[in-house]
Formats: C-alpha cells, sequence, structure tokens
C-alpha cells in the first residue's frame, strides 16, 4: 500500500507539473505568433491592404488564431502520448511474443503508408476550406456596413444568396475534408482488424505452452495497440492539417513593410518643423506597386506658405494620390520637400504627426469623444470645447450623457455623416499644424 501511495502521488506532481508546464509553453507561442503577426501586419504597406480581402485579414485573426489556440496544443498533446502509450505497448508483445514484432513492424509500415498517401489530399483539401472561409467573412462584414442602404433598395434577397453561394462553397470543402478523414479512418480500421486476426489465430495455429492470461494479455494489449496506432495516425494527418492555420499565420509575417517609423537621429526634424508649411515636389512621380504603370508623373509643383491650393480634375485623375504621396502612402520617386527638407529621409511617424487631415470618408474610432479628438491625451479640455464650438458641435456634446467622455460606437455610427465629418474637422483644428489636407472635406456639411 505505501508503495501504491508513493506512486500515485509521484504520478499526480508529475501530471500536474505536466500540464502547467505544457499549457504556459502553448500560451507563449500563441501570443508570439500572435503579436509577430499583428506587428507585421499593422505596419504593412497600404498596398496590401488595397489588394487584400478583408475577409482574409479577419480569418487569419479569428479562425486560424482560434485553431493555433484551442485545437494544435490539444492534437499536439493527444500525439505526444499516443506516441509514449505506443511505445510501451510494442514492448509488452515484444517480451510475451518476439515473433509478433514482425506484423507489427509491417503494419505500421502499412499505416504510415496509407498516411503519406492521404496526407497531401487531405491537407490541400484543409488549405481550400481555409481560402473558401474568407468570403463568408467578408460578405457579412461587408453587409452589416451596408445594412441601411441594402433594406432602402430592397435587394436583401440577392444578399442572401449571394451569402448563401459563398456559404455552400465553404460547406463543400468542409464536407470534402470530413468524407476524406471518415475514409481514412476506414481504411486504417480494415488494417487493424486484419492484424487482430493474425494475432489471434497465430495462438491457435502455433503450438506454444503459454498461460492464458499471457495470451489475454498480448490479445488485449494488440487490440488496444492497433486501436493507438490508428488513432494515432489519424491524429498526425489532424496535426498536418491544422498546421495549415500555422502556416497562414505565418504569411502574415512577412508581409511588406513601410519605411521606418521613427527618423534616425541626424535626420530627426528640428522641434516645431515645419515652421513656414512650404511644400516642393521636384520631378516626382508615384506608383502603387512595382509592376503597376504611374499614376502620377514628373510633377513639379511649389506651394508657398501660407496658400490655400485647391487641386481640381476627373475621377482617376490622380488628386488623392498626391495626398497619399505627402503620407507617404505608396511607392514615391523624386523629391517632396517640405521647409527645406526631404521628407523620405524622415520617419514616417515624425512626418504624418506634422499633417492633418480631413478625409472623404470621415473615419472615428471605437472610444470616448475625448480619445477621438485628442488621442495622446496633450491638450486641455478648454482647447478641445473651443474646438467643438468652431465646428458647432458643442451643443450636441454637452447634451451627450457624458460629454467629452460620452462613448463613441464602432465607426461613430452613433453620430451622423455630416457630425462625423465635423468632428474630424475639430480634430484637425485641435492639432493645429501649419499643414493641413482636406480630401473631399464639405461633401457632408453644408457651405457654412
Amino acid at each position: 500500500m505505501i508503495l501504491y501511495t508513493v506512486i500515485i502521488i509521484f504520478l499526480t506532481v508529475i501530471a500536474v507539473v505536466r500540464t502547467v508546464t505544457y499549457v504556459s509553453f502553448c500560451m507563449r507561442a500563441s501570443i508570439n505568433m500572435h503579436n509577430q503577426m499583428f506587428n507585421r501586419f499593422i505596419k504593412a504597406t497600404m498596398f496590401f491592404f488595397n489588394t487584400k480581402s478583408s475577409g482574409d485579414m479577419l480569418n487569419r485573426f479569428s479562425k486560424d488564431i482560434g485553431a493555433v489556440d484551442e485545437y494544435l496544443p490539444y492534437i499536439i498533446f493527444d500525439c505526444l502520448q499516443l506516441v509514449m502509450l505506443l511505445l510501451g505497448i510494442i514492448l509488452i508483445i515484444g517480451f510475451v511474443n518476439i515473433y509478433l514484432m514482425a506484423p507489427t513492424f509491417i503494419v505500421v509500415v502499412v499505416f504510415y503508408n496509407i498516411r503519406v498517401f492521404n496526407l497531401p489530399t487531405s491537407r490541400g483539401i484543409k488549405r481550400l476550406e481555409g481560402i473558401t472561409r474568407s468570403p463568408v467573412f467578408a460578405h457579412m462584414k461587408e453587409t452589416l456596413q451596408g445594412l441601411t442602404t441594402i433594406r432602402a433598395y430592397k435587394v436583401e434577397q440577392i444578399l442572401i444568396n449571394e451569402f448563401d453561394k459563398h456559404q455552400d462553397l465553404h460547406s463543400s470543402a468542409w464536407d470534402m475534408f470530413i468524407c476524406a478523414n471518415q475514409a481514412f479512418g476506414f481504411w486504417l480500421d480494415i488494417v487493424s482488424i486484419i492484424y487482430i486476426g493474425i494475432v489471434i489465430f497465430s495462438f491457435f495455429a502455433v503450438e506454444n505452452d503459454h498461460y492464458g492470461g499471457i495470451i489475454g494479455l498480448t490479445i488485449t494489449q494488440t487490440i488496444r495497440l492497433t486501436a493507438i496506432i490508428q488513432w494515432g495516425v489519424r491524429q498526425l494527418s489532424v496535426l498536418e492539417n491544422q498546421m495549415t492555420s500555422v502556416e497562414r499565420i505565418l504569411e502574415y509575417t512577412h508581409l511588406p513593410q513601410e519605411a521606418d517609423f521613427q527618423s534616425s537621429s541626424e535626420n530627426t526634424p528640428p522641434k516645431g518643423w515645419p515652421f513656414l508649411g512650404k511644400i516642393e515636389f521636384r520631378n516626382f512621380s508615384l506608383r502603387y506597386s512595382l509592376d503597376s504603370p504611374y499614376v502620377l508623373k514628373n510633377l513639379n509643383i511649389q506651394i508657398q506658405p501660407l496658400e490655400k491650393v485647391g487641386i481640381v480634375g476627373r475621377t482617376g485623375a490622380g488628386k488623392s494620390s498626391i495626398i497619399g504621396a505627402i503620407f507617404r502612402f505608396a511607392l514615391n520617386e523624386g523629391s517632396i520637400i517640405i521647409d527645406d527638407i526631404e521628407i523620405h529621409k524622415l520617419g514616417l511617424h515624425d512626418l504624418r504627426s506634422k499633417f492633418s487631415i480631413i478625409p472623404q470618408e470621415p473615419v472615428l474610432f471605437s472610444g470616448t469623444m475625448r480619445t477621438n479628438l485628442d488621442p495622446f491625451d496633450e491638450y486641455s479640455d478648454l482647447v478641445l470645447w473651443n474646438a467643438l464650438d468652431e465646428v458647432e458641435l458643442k451643443t450636441v456634446v454637452e447634451n451627450l450623457p457624458g460629454g467629452l467622455n460620452s462613448r463613441m460606437s464602432a465607426f461613430g455610427s452613433n453620430f451622423s455623416v455630416g457630425q462625423r465629418q465635423l468632428v474630424c474637422l475639430a480634430r484637425a483644428i485641435v492639432r493645429n499644424n501649419k499643414i493641413i489636407i482636406l480630401d473631399e472635406a464639405t461633401a457632408n456639411v453644408d457651405p457654412q
């Protein structure tokens, strides 16, 4: 009893230590993968966001990260445990009857070959399932964003049919993946039954003086062995299939990146720059990728301090591209000089923080009115209220339950589009930069 008690206590301690160690290891691995992906994602070029589906991005940060968090730790743990059990059972069978090691080895080889045959297909189907899931997320996101327009035009049925097509395609891939796994398990079961039959009939065919207990032990361990091998091979296949999620996450850790966010010590702009706001384009060209045509070609422009310049042109003429050029959102070729400093030598944070922009589509962040006007908490309440007063929003904000601390809904949906644009204007006033850029900023507000 003392020996059994010591063994049980020892096993309990080992199990607790093993579990805690494994959980902390998996948690750190998942956090590191997520952070690496997010850090690369947040600094990716604008061309990436313009060419990639939002559904694909949501898919990687939801389903793929979920697989790494939930499924992979369990499957890896299961595989490690099954390998240990497998070695123990093979040793028992070999100890009882060494001749049974031959069919055991053959069965392992057959299982391995079935797995090699099945794996490329199941992995390809799993990858396909991940790809077909992205349009479902994208369609759902776009439907929620455009719900008022959809209802106004009474096109709900068209959107439902589109969603059904995306969902059917994904369900087909998922069903095919399940069927492939079931077929794989079916063939493993057939091989296992043949092996158990060989082991049982070998005791009838070969005369020996084994005790019934040893024969019973061999048969039970053989049945257990085939079950473990079959389940282990299936779990290994599931593990490799789920590793496609890791593969998809790692793809996002190699995204093309923007330039450095911080300026080098020798290129840090002086405090208070830009002092005047003079902007000069010299032999400037712009394109969005290395294999795309130039959008702007050989521009030479001078904008003097205190000058207000309007850029007029037809759709697609490149008006917004000039804004993108100043913010360095695309591939710039040539020079842009602001107050005698070439902007391409500066870090992106040092550059972009010196401009105020009111975009064509007003963007508000989830949070409070205060954090939307002053994200870095740099200005007093008086400055914020004065800015709201200038854009005639002071009364509206005062009537909100929390004033400046009132919560903003996602994308500022609890404000009208015109009010959102006025908030963006107030944000620009608060920053009080020398250079302000307006991209059709008065599209949703009255002339006054």
